[in-house]
């Protein structure tokens, strides 16, 4: 993933997200899912690391100072979204390089592929509102619905209930840790959410918010 240059100021919020070059599959089992997630943890890390002595840690290596706070996720088959805020200096760059190198390598190494991974540089939006913030994770975390209903955008969900337990199965986002806090799973060290505006004090107004945007009343 080539350099960009994109000033990332201290307290804002950016929306990050990259596809598969010529949208190809970028995860083809749950191996590479978890794989990149666990990527996420380690690669938010102002250190150095070797992949092979740190992998079977988990997520309770110990870090140095973390490069960015990350407030949402979300993976699918042949993209990827981050929300994030940076901490330390060039600390967006440097974190999104250390992630698609990694990830590149291992892809690369596990299907004897050669060739670039991603379609060029990563994208960056900057969020400069509440509105738009609150909004950006409603939409990360809606991207899985597509897999079960393609076309709901235009036309709208019937099966709220099914639309709700698929989103909670779907263990490649963050929307687990925050519809079920208290059902606490290793991979919400992932986040960081002390650093974002507390808009969701409880799970139901996160389930709120989300549903919202589905134009369908929560429950």
């Amino acid at each position: 993933m080539s350099k960009r240059m994109i000033d990332f100021s201290e307290g804002s919020y950016y929306h990050i997200y990259n596809r598969g070059n010529s949208k190809q599959v970028i995860f083809y089992d749950s191996e590479d899912y978890e794989y990149f997630m666990w990527l996420l943890y380690i690669s938010n890390n102002e250190d150095s690391f070797a992949v092979d002595r740190t992998f079977s840690k988990g997520y309770f290596y110990e870090r140095g100072e973390q490069l960015v706070a990350i407030g949402a996720y979300c993976l699918m088959p042949n993209h990827f979204h981050i929300l994030v805020t940076k901490i330390k200096e060039k600390g967006v760059s440097r974190f999104i390089h250390k992630i698609a190198t990694a990830y590149a390598m291992y892809l690369n190494n596990k299907n004897k592929r050669t060739g670039s991974l991603f379609e060029g540089r990563y994208k960056a939006r900057h969020i400069d509102n509440d509105t738009s913030l609150k909004y950006i994770y409603s939409y990360i975390h809606l991207n899985p619905v597509k897999l079960i209903n393609p076309t709901w955008k235009e036309g709208g969900i019937r099966d709220i209930q099914k639309t709700n337990l698929f989103l909670h199965s779907y263990k490649y986002s963050s929307y687990f840790d925050y519809a079920e806090p208290n059902n606490y799973r290793n991979e919400g060290r992932i986040l960081n959410p002390d650093f974002f505006p507390k808009y969701f004090t409880n799970k139901e107004q996160f389930k709120k918010e989300i549903f919202s945007w589905l134009k369908l009343k929560y429950d």
